[in-house]
């Protein structure tokens, strides 16, 4: 069975664990690794003759469209993941339409490609932001892939399916494809989509979820990975002992595991394994 490969496109200094301990004000002062790091992903999946989903920054997009163009050019498909990585559900509708909007505009002006999928920043699309699968599907999109269906201190709605959905919302309908999740009893579910559970758990871990989702729920495992996740040499900015494991853990074996990966199982980009809807 083919699965679904997409990589989160942010740099280090991004991810929500970072952002307890720095502002969005201070990403120009950092130096940014996004591009060698995407590289890496971008070698990876050509060597396994492999094509992706990629999520991208908006703010990626507006300082680094070489990369968006490098990415869209290797025939990859193009989603986005917000501008700024704020969590949705700290923002209002109109914020976040905002957001979107802006993030596909930057995305659009560097490879003429407008996004149709989305993904929201740390799976922040829960019980109480719902309302922005509406706003999605007023924007034109027609996939997302934002919605945990998993039990996590900042994101996830249990007992959401755990398989791809056609979700009806007053704006028309749009395609929920939420990230790998294996059930264990009903109601409890564990994430196996990679991330932070690839790097910081065996790699068994995660090729045993695959395997079960495919051979027992006949399910596609939607996986993802970020860029920086594969940059060991990164500068270390998250502060406190829980973000910095969430965050650095498991870097060092990290582009081991994710060759591994795409070397034993199939895989391809998000809208090709689940097709759009009319």
């Amino acid at each position: 069975m083919r699965n679904i490969f997409s990589v989160d496109v942010e740099d280090y200094f991004h991810p929500s664990e970072v952002q307890r301990s720095i502002s969005s004000d201070q990403w120009d002062s950092f130096d940014r690794r996004v591009v060698p790091s995407t590289q890496t992903v971008l070698r990876l999946l050509a060597r396994n003759n492999t094509r992706a989903t990629f999520f991208i920054l908006g703010w990626v997009a507006e300082k680094e469209p070489a990369l968006v163009r490098e990415i869209a050019s290797a025939g990859h498909e193009i989603g986005c993941h917000s501008f700024g990585h704020r969590l949705v559900y700290d923002l209002t509708p109109e914020e976040f339409a905002a957001d979107t909007n802006r993030a596909c505009d930057a995305i659009e002006a560097a490879c003429s490609i407008r996004p149709r999928i989305y993904r929201a920043p740390s799976y922040s699309i829960t019980q109480r932001s719902t309302w922005a699968l509406e706003v999605l599907a007023r924007l034109g999109f027609t996939h997302d892939s934002s919605i945990y269906p998993i039990h996590h201190d900042r994101y996830g709605i249990p007992g959401f399916p755990r398989h791809a959905s056609v979700l009806e919302t007053p704006a028309g309908r749009i395609v929920e494809v939420p990230p790998a999740a294996v059930e264990l009893s009903p109601g409890n579910n564990i994430p196996v989509g990679g991330g932070g559970y690839l790097r910081m758990l065996p790699y068994r871990y995660t090729a045993a979820g695959i395997r079960t989702l495919n051979q027992i729920d006949q399910i596609p495992a939607c996986i993802y990975i970020h860029p920086w996740e594969l940059d060991r040499a990164q500068p270390k900015v998250a502060q406190g002992v829980i973000s910095r494991l969430r965050t650095y853990l498991g870097l060092a074996a990290f582009e081991r595991k994710t060759a591994r990966l795409l070397s034993e199982f199939e895989f391809g980009p998000l809208g090709e394994i689940i097709p759009a809807v009319q």
